[in-house]
């Protein structure tokens, strides 16, 4: 592999989705979460919203490392979500990232759950 190819294949946003009750739940596969990748995964988001989805839960249970630009897209996606009705629900966050959330005030802006179980049931 190349470094070019290295580099590419890093920035590349890898999400699994799968539909629960019309409720899109999205998996964010790749450990790093950060300004590589931010603006891809919300034009993958937006992408969904524009074609139907509203109620949405996304997970970072595979996320250790989150930034401040990762951020921004989830405020982003829900500021297209809200005026359609829709909900968004993150979940399975480790400790360090759900600690950014709360200095930040997002804690009272986004619906924040421990599992996809628990995202189910706000729905």
């Amino acid at each position: 592999m190349t470094a070019v190819s290295s580099l590419l294949k890093e920035k590349t946003m890898k999400l699994s989705k799968k539909t629960i009750n019309d409720i899109l739940v999205i998996v964010i596969e790749n450990k790093e979460a950060n300004l590589s990748k931010s603006e891809q995964f919300k034009e993958l988001i937006l992408e969904e919203i524009t074609n139907g989805a509203r109620n949405l839960i996304i997970s970072f249970k595979n996320v250790e490392y989150l930034d401040s630009s990762f951020l921004g897209a989830l405020v982003a996606i829900l500021k297209n979500l809200l005026p359609l009705n829709g909900k968004l629900v993150i979940t399975e966050m480790n400790e360090d990232i759900l600690n950014l959330f709360e200095p930040t005030r997002l804690d009272k802006i986004f619906t924040l759950k421990p599992s996809v179980e628990t995202s189910l049931q706000n729905f």
